[in-house]
């Protein structure tokens, strides 16, 4: 889906307007167009399939125990008021008979978190997606972020993070998943994820 750059810049004249704030002024004389190129970034996966990142697998021979990719960044915007939220996202997955190449994880995080979401829809979305795409004994998703809507405005808590998990498979017994969880916060000890 192509982003209406020119629609996008319309509204920003017109929530300036709304604001109280006069477009013409030197300060927003390009704000418009900065506004529209960020959206565009920012809503990128927006009619996007993230399996398409999955469809060159490599069959294996021997099951691999587990498959923990960390600290994926995570910029996405919360679909309640449109303000970012930005972390990471930890995957973990229990290969079947094949496996994808570990660059291509990070971008079905990135095509997923690029349109409006919540959190925890992003999350199982991810897990989804894995599942699909790579059919896998199990999987687990960890997204650890620090909301905008949350720190900047309303109850104004700036240092909370939210994190959400989703696990399928192999990984939703709770003695599999605490070993990946292990797994994953040993990996993540000392990193500031937001």
């Amino acid at each position: 889906m192509a982003i209406d750059r020119a629609r996008i810049e319309a509204a920003v004249v017109e929530l300036l307007h709304a604001i109280g704030e006069d477009p013409t002024k030197e300060g927003f004389s390009t704000t418009p167009e900065r506004v529209a190129q960020a959206y565009s970034e920012f809503f990128a996966g927006v009619g996007e399939d993230p399996l398409v990142h999955l469809a060159e697998s490599v069959p294996v021979n021997q099951l691999s125990d587990a498959v923990v990719v960390t600290n994926i960044t995570v910029r996405s915007m919360c679909e309640h008021h449109l303000l970012p939220f930005l972390g990471v996202a930890h995957l973990a997955y229990l290969p079947g008979d094949r496996v994808v190449g570990l660059g291509k994880l990070p971008r079905v995080v990135n095509t997923l978190a690029a349109r409006p979401q919540m959190q925890e829809s992003l999350t199982e979305q991810i897990a989804d997606a894995l599942v699909e795409g790579l059919d896998p004994r199990g999987v687990v998703v960890v997204v650890e972020a620090k909301h905008q809507c949350v720190g900047a405005r309303g109850v104004e808590q700036t240092d909370s993070r939210t994190i959400t998990i989703a696990s399928r498979g192999e990984l939703t017994d709770p003695v599999a998943r605490a070993e990946i969880m292990t797994l994953i916060g040993t990996s993540t000890a000392g990193h500031d994820h937001g």
